[in-house]
């Protein structure tokens, strides 16, 4: 395999302050060196999550990284730092990052980076390590799923939730999944979920406690925050188990202690971006080992839409309408 062109500046996307998708820069900046244990990769699509949006409108991320926006890419790995073996040069792979993706080139530690798998193309490998890194951690690791529970995904076609329905269906889980509309609900359904709510027009929770046969969701998958805190108690099974990963709309979560009590409910959510290296490590060997040899038969990423790197605004304002399905990619080889 022809090793790629290692770069000595390259173009990249980064906030010049806090704001809308206007205040990102597309520019000139100086290549990153991987250090011990990393990996340098030429980027070729980088996803777009709501934690680059998030960043974008504070302005910065968290300290010690790097302004460039964008947690996960597909490429091929350029150059190796003390510890790497060269022998991986040249390897088309995807990564979870500390921020960088959205440039020609970006650097990733080892242990997060995987193997482009052999039935999904580059673009597909690029939509992921973010949503299959959260799903595995919240919805199997703290969630705690197993055959046969009821799982209910909130945002059921997002990277996140449409990635959570195929996995858990795989894992032999039942899946109810809420969605804005008719069509979100039938590509929900497309997925693999047992049941889709249209919550604009339909009450979830009557919908999973009949879809469950008075049962009720055994774990929450949500990224709405505390506008469905009283909801999601209500749909839950006793025992059940509700993750957050967003605040939503309304950041303050607020709920009878009566209702937690009552269901013997656990609560809880996670970032994952601060998690330890040797955490998000340990979710890498774990997907190696039980998802990998099956992404492109019985889970695939649906790719919403593909912006050049100069219209990342585009990208952001794409992702702002709440009107995609799967994921929204950034072509980093086309400036």
């Amino acid at each position: 395999m022809t090793k790629p062109e290692v770069l000595q500046s390259m173009i990249a996307g980064w906030p010049t302050k806090g704001g809308g998708p206007e205040v990102i820069a597309i520019g000139s900046r100086p290549q990153p060196a991987p250090g011990p244990g990393q990996v340098l990769i030429k980027t070729q699509y980088a996803g777009v999550n709501r934690h680059d949006v998030n960043q974008r409108a504070r302005g910065s991320g968290p300290a010690g990284s790097t302004d460039i926006l964008g947690l996960e890419v597909s490429g091929v790995i350029a150059t190796v730092g003390e510890g790497v073996s060269a022998a991986r040069i040249g390897e088309e792979v995807c990564a979870l990052i500390d921020g960088g993706g959205y440039a020609q080139a970006c650097i990733a530690e080892e242990s997060l980076v995987l193997p482009r798998p052999p039935l999904l193309s580059m673009q597909e490998a690029a939509a992921l390590p973010e949503a299959l890194f959260t799903c595995w951690f919240n919805v199997v690791d703290l969630g705690r799923l197993k055959t046969g529970d009821w799982l209910m995904v909130h945002g059921g076609t997002s990277g996140v939730g449409s990635l959570t329905i195929q996995l858990a269906k795989h894992l032999g889980a039942h899946v109810v999944a809420t969605a804005g509309s008719a069509e979100k609900c039938q590509a929900c359904l497309a997925f693999g979920a047992d049941a889709a709510v249209n919550y604009r027009e339909e009450d979830f929770v009557a919908i999973v406690r009949k879809a469950s046969g008075g049962h009720g969701a055994d774990v929450i998958l949500d990224m709405v925050g505390g506008d469905y805190a009283e909801r999601n108690l209500a749909a839950l099974a006793m025992d059940g188990r509700i993750l957050h990963l967003a605040s939503g709309q309304t950041p303050v979560w607020s709920a009878p202690l009566r209702l937690i009590m009552e269901k013997r409910a656990i609560v809880s959510g996670s970032l994952l971006r601060p998690l330890p290296l040797a955490r998000k490590a340990a979710i890498a060997r774990q997907l190696a080992e039980q998802v990998w040899p099956n992404l492109g038969k019985t889970i695939r990423p649906r790719i919403d839409s593909l912006f050049p790197l100069r219209e990342t605004q585009e990208a952001h304002r794409r992702m702002e309408t709440g009107a995609h399905m799967g994921k929204i990619l950034i072509d980093c080889t086309a400036e």
